[in-house]
């Protein structure tokens, strides 16, 4: 194998195992350390390939991150799906690419950056999160209330579904599944807590 191979394996090798623990464990848990030694490589090998953490988790989140955009506009460009049937499934998208809540992650790793790495963190959150799900919102059929905005309803729809990452007291008790926990929680986002009349 040429050494641009080799060096180009070695990245994605680091790249596969850095989104699993960062995803895993968040980005102050994770040290360069834990990554080259999984990938079976020592830390100054890593360095070769990354200037330093900040920039590794970067190019993880952006990475992961164009993924969920693709798959939330994929469930966008379904149009005979009701709006709560595309809301479910961008919900799906979401959960499948990350083990615990979005927020919690994103809170926790800003707290820990450099202000400029901070600030390519909220681009990355803004456009591939944030402004996608703003675009379902955008929808008539949705009916979003007069007084929130778009990218607000966005942002409460992160915020509200982060029980079903798993990371909060389990709602439903033991009786139901985990896909009718999400789908209760969701429900409970959309409709409220109250009997509609």
């Amino acid at each position: 194998m040429k050494r641009a191979e080799q060096l180009e394996k070695t990245r994605q090798s680091i790249m596969r195992t850095a989104t699993k623990l960062f995803l895993q464990k968040g980005f102050g848990e994770t040290s360069t350390r834990d990554i080259a030694k999984q990938v079976g490589i020592t830390q100054p090998a890593l360095y070769h390939h990354f200037s330093d953490k900040e920039v590794l988790y970067l190019d993880v989140m952006t990475n992961l991150s164009s993924k969920v955009r693709k798959d939330i506009n994929k469930v966008m460009r379904k149009h005979k799906l009701t709006p709560n049937e595309q809301l479910w499934q961008i919900a799906v998208a979401l959960k499948k690419h990350h083990p615990v809540s979005i927020y919690d992650q994103y809170h926790q790793a800003v707290s820990l950056l450099s202000k400029s790495s901070q600030q390519k963190l909220n681009m990355i959150l803004a456009m591939n999160y944030l402004q996608p799900i703003a675009e379902y919102f955008k929808q008539p059929e949705v009916e979003l209330r007069p007084d929130i905005l778009p990218q607000e309803a966005a942002e409460l729809f992160l915020a509200g579904i982060s029980p079903i990452f798993g990371t909060y007291q389990p709602i439903g008790g033991h009786n139901i599944s985990d896909d009718q926990r999400d789908q209760l929680i969701l429900d409970c986002i959309i409709s409220g807590l109250s009997k509609t009349k």
